[in-house]
């Protein structure tokens, strides 16, 4: 299986500490060597880097360590591959546009007997994974649904969390999806997720020796939240999300879930 990573923050936020845990997991602490990738957005517009590489080795990540993107909106993955050959074009998270918006998708699980299912007509992917035929054939039954954006977004992602789970029925569907202002997480079996806000204490990675004092790092107005699919810290009260729960966040809050 591979691993999440996502932030939502109400300020621009770096996410190295949390990413220099998860880039452990990518071959040194976890079996996850097949490739990862980040995506920051800045406003509607967005960076993304992929590496076919185990994460714990490449040396885009290791920039992206010593290199602190701010963004209020991050979606990352390091996979561990069982659909799709190791590649770049099969590494997460895959990018669409849709209604002019940047949207990012990324996958935890695995999917059986899924052709015959998803057989999305204006989104194509262009690797070869369960993952990326996924998110096509998504952004397909939102497209079709809002032909035009619906006048309070919440309600597309509503739409998705409901078909997210329609594809729960197919196997392992772990899915974090974000137009860049606001960020699904949907669990299959194994996602958590932790705000951190004033009062700001100290986080200890497992993965690795680090330790930070986020009241260093921060203003009394910050809400950062970040989700994974396991926790990245050992001394913080990590929240985990029930097997076909979802949760809504904009600005580092939940504003929606079920």
């Amino acid at each position: 299986m591979c691993e999440l990573l996502a932030m939502s923050a109400n300020v621009p936020t770096d996410i190295v500490f949390s990413f220099t845990g998860l880039v452990e997991r990518g071959g040194k602490t976890g079996p996850h060597r097949d490739g990862w990738g980040i995506t920051f957005y800045d406003g509607p517009g967005n960076r993304t880097f992929k590496d076919s590489d185990p994460s714990c080795h490449s040396e885009v990540a290791s920039l992206l360590k010593s290199y602190p993107i701010k963004s209020k909106t991050v979606v990352s993955h390091i996979r561990q591959a069982n659909r799709g050959r190791v590649c770049l074009e099969n590494t997460h998270p895959f990018g669409r546009e849709l209604w002019g918006r940047n949207w990012c998708f990324a996958h935890n699980g695995q999917l059986s007997d899924y052709k015959t299912v998803l057989q999305p007509e204006r989104f194509l992917p262009v690797g070869n994974t369960d993952s990326e035929l996924a998110f096509c054939a998504l952004m397909d039954k939102l497209a079709a649904r809002y032909p035009k954006p619906p006048k309070d977004r919440k309600q597309a992602f509503r739409f998705l969390a409901r078909e997210g789970k329609k594809l729960q029925q197919l196997g392992v569907f772990n899915m974090l999806i974000s137009d860049g202002v606001y960020l699904l997480a949907l669990c299959g079996n194994n996602l958590h997720w932790l705000t951190r806000q004033a009062p700001f204490g100290e986080a200890r990675l497992i993965d690795t020796e680090m330790v930070i004092d986020f009241q260093q790092e921060t203003t009394p107005k910050d809400v950062v939240t970040v989700i994974a699919t396991r926790p990245l810290t050992s001394n913080e009260a990590w929240h985990k999300m029930e097997a076909g729960s979802w949760c809504l966040f904009r600005e580092g809050k939940v504003v929606a879930q079920g």
